[in-house]
């Protein structure tokens, strides 16, 4: 086992995302390698670990950590293999996500929502359903729909409906982001596009329906997706 140390050009750097609910890491090293990267809030790193989005053996590094708590101090180790055949591990670093900015919500939130179809879907892992899990590390990705990427709630009854968030997901190239969205209610009446992206934002809007098909309008292209939607009904 080598020091991955000996192999960065520079420290590597940690970039959180402002919701501080996962964090970017890039490194380059000056041989090829295929690197991931452990963290937990622990010495046992056993909270996660994020491949390489390049795949394979290069020398410019980038994973993202998804998973993460806000205002919370992660330790982080960078491991991989050499193209040589040796293996490489970096000593234990640090990093802190920033901590969680209160978000106004126009209502409350509605609960037991279905996905009930999907443009696509990656895998079985991205699949439709864990655009509605209440958890930001499972997202849906489409295979490659773009702009053409949709998915369809069903709120199991009509809601009058004030607020709606689509948080998009992301691949650490910058592709794959909904930046905006359209929103079909009953198969009549499109609304929008409203503002996506991948922080918390929450449109306001008047609107009542239980089947809720939600369109990307503007995206990075990619297997773009959803890493939550949330739907908000009026008090």
């Amino acid at each position: 086992m080598r020091a991955a140390e000996e192999a960065f050009v520079a420290d590597p750097v940690v970039v959180p995302h402002p919701s501080g609910t996962s964090a970017t890491l890039r490194v380059s090293t000056d041989l090829d390698m295929a690197c991931a990267v452990v963290s937990g809030r622990d010495g046992s790193l056993g909270d996660g670990i994020a491949t390489d989005m390049g795949g394979g053996a290069h020398r410019d590094h980038e994973a993202v950590m998804r998973g993460l708590q806000p205002g919370t101090e992660y330790l982080y180790r960078v491991q991989g293999s050499g193209a040589d055949g040796a293996l490489h591990r970096s000593e234990p670093r640090t990093f802190r996500t920033p901590d969680a900015v209160p978000v106004a919500v126009p209502g409350d939130e509605v609960t037991g929502a279905r996905v009930v179809a999907v443009s696509s879907q990656f895998s079985g892992p991205s699949a439709g359903p864990l655009a509605v899990d209440g958890d930001l590390a499972a997202e849906w990705s489409s295979a490659g729909d773009g702009d053409d990427a949709s998915i369809t709630l069903d709120l199991g009854r009509p809601v009058e409906v004030a607020g709606l968030t689509v948080r998009s997901r992301a691949t650490s190239d910058g592709t794959s982001v909904i930046e905006t969205s359209t929103v079909t209610v009953d198969g009549d009446r499109t609304y929008g596009p409203f503002e996506a992206g991948t922080a918390v934002v929450v449109t306001e809007v008047d609107l009542t329906g239980q089947v809720l098909r939600i369109d990307a309008e503007q995206t990075t292209g990619g297997n773009t997706g959803a890493a939550e939607i949330q739907v908000y009904e009026a008090r």
